[in-house]
């Protein structure tokens, strides 16, 4: 009775209210997908390559002056508790095709495991007798943590002789000819401050969580940053796997600890004072994705909620901004910080998960179809381009992106509205040879139950399953929409995620 006279006068018109809300949001999202879907077939047919647009020479040993030809670079690389992957990096770029004599590599160690950093300082070590210039770096207190650490690396006295900065995570492995084909543009073309990278994947094929996040970083990288440096010379610095002009991270402001996406921030305060970006998307560099779910949602949280807690520290900032042009303020403010890193989110979780299956429930509120099947698809269809080899994944991408949705939304409020939260930085953890390793131990250790049900079982996933479980009942038996079997595959995936049987089940 009390439904029922209430309906009418409040639920029907809020459920309606949200309907026209997120059917706003969809196509904001929708033509921003068409935009950039555009301008990438633009840039690939009219543009070329970043040579012909930027001057390029390559590098080349000058026989009188000899080495002093090539600018002295730094190699920063940020480390906590990387006992699986810590050699890789250290590797790959003590392996630099470089003067070792204009090379200064820089191994920042926040660990607080002291046989970490005792393994960490003798790879270090053993690099150096080989006539490397790498420096085992560590600090009293994790203060700002990753950019801390960036920023503290900077003031040493050894490298105040370097222009340009290069950085990489534990887990990435760079070509030898990586500053060979990227110094050059910083060279000759005294207005960009950045190079970034793409990211390649060595673990894409381990598990089904791992291709997920192929398809979704991929047209990050293939689209988004492709898109961002053609039109508009910015993009977000991804925070490794690039190469930063020091004199503009200086006038910039440094690194900050603000928020929990340092390498975003540096990027919109530098792109703010007029330096440009270049995205190289022919330059590639390994890297490892976290394949356990506990890890990839812990990196969610962190890259869905420092975008937005960032956004609202700085949009006066840039709306008050005199040095770029309107347009520039625009595309960052709506389509960089608004469409993508705000509205995707919501509007997938929203939309999807919360309102479209409430309809089913108030049949007097109805959801058009090009709202909530065609733009959609059309949606999906144009997010596929970036991995054509997983187009056949593409309907279970839907339902997972759908998932992962809720835990976005979530972050995304929480660094809007600053709650507690908004700065919780958390290590995104990697295996590398972690599986392997366990499985050779012939006495596993005992397996922790309440561990085990804290980081398997979640009960924010399985309550959506039943509340979606409950709306495809109910449209299979008084529905004329066949919604019932988009709900019930939902419901298999949300069930799955709550029961934490995705990615990479590590032994105990």
């Amino acid at each position: 009775l009390m439904y029922d006279l209430v309906k009418a006068p409040l639920i029907v018109p809020v459920l309606r209210l949200a309907v026209y809300v997120c059917l706003t949001m969809s196509m904001m999202l929708f033509v921003e997908r068409l935009y950039m879907g555009i301008v990438i077939i633009l840039v690939k047919i009219f543009c070329g390559k970043p040579e012909k647009r930027y001057k390029w020479e390559p590098m080349r040993e000058d026989y009188e002056i000899g080495t002093s030809v090539f600018p002295s670079v730094l190699i920063q690389i940020p480390m906590f508790n990387e006992k699986e992957v810590y050699k890789i990096s250290i590797g790959a770029v003590c392996n630099f095709a470089w003067p070792s004599d204009r090379l200064v590599v820089q191994v920042l160690d926040d660990s607080t495991d002291h046989n970490i950093k005792e393994m960490v300082e003798k790879e270090c070590l053993r690099w150096a007798s080989k006539g490397i210039n790498i420096t085992y770096q560590t600090r009293v207190t994790r203060g700002g943590y990753k950019a801390g650490a960036l920023k503290e690396g900077l003031t040493h006295d050894y490298v105040q002789d370097c222009e340009y900065v290069a950085i990489f995570d534990a887990d990435f492995r760079p070509e030898p000819d990586f500053l060979l084909r990227s110094i050059p543009f910083l060279i000759h073309n005294p207005e960009i401050a950045l190079i970034q990278a793409r990211w390649r994947f060595v673990n894409a094929d381990e598990c089904l969580l791992t291709r997920m996040q192929e398809m979704s970083l991929d047209y990050h990288f293939k689209v988004e940053q492709e898109v961002g440096s053609s039109t508009h010379a910015f993009f977000g610095f991804n925070g490794t796997g690039g190469i930063w002009r020091i004199a503009a991270i200086n006038e910039a402001g440094g690194w900050k600890d603000r928020t929990t996406v340092e390498d975003m921030d540096l990027a919109v305060r530098a792109g703010l004072k007029g330096w440009k970006f270049l995205y190289l998307g022919d330059l590639h560099v390994k890297s490892e994705l976290p394949s356990t779910f506990k890890a990839f949602r812990f990196q969610q949280h962190r890259w869905s909620c420092g975008p937005a807690n960032l956004f609202r520290k700085m949009f006066m900032e840039i709306v008050r901004n005199k040095r770029v042009n309107v347009w520039k303020k625009v595309y960052v403010i709506y389509s960089f910080f608004l469409v993508r890193k705000i509205t995707a989110h919501m509007v997938t979780f929203f939309f999807y998960c919360v309102v479209l299956p409430l309809t089913i429930l108030v049949p007097e509120v109805e959801v058009p179809k090009w709202g909530a099947i065609y733009i959609p698809c059309i949606i999906t269809i144009l997010n596929s381009v970036g991995t054509p080899r997983s187009i056949h994944l593409l309907f279970y991408w839907i339902l997972f992106e759908n998932v992962m949705s809720f835990h976005r939304t979530k972050a995304t409020l929480i660094g809007l509205l600053e709650f507690k939260r908004a700065n919780e930085w958390v290590v995104t953890e990697k295996l590398g040879d972690a599986i392997n390793n366990n499985k050779s131990n012939s006495k596993p250790a005992p397996k922790k139950t309440k561990s085990i049900f804290r980081d398997r079982i979640l009960l924010h996933e399985l309550g959506f399953a039943v509340f979606l479980f409950v709306c495809g009942v109910y449209d299979y038996l008084h529905g004329k929409n066949h919604y019932y079997i988009y709900l019930f595959l939902q419901v298999i995936t949300f069930t799955i995620a709550g029961v934490g049987w995705v990615g990479t089940i590590v032994p105990s």
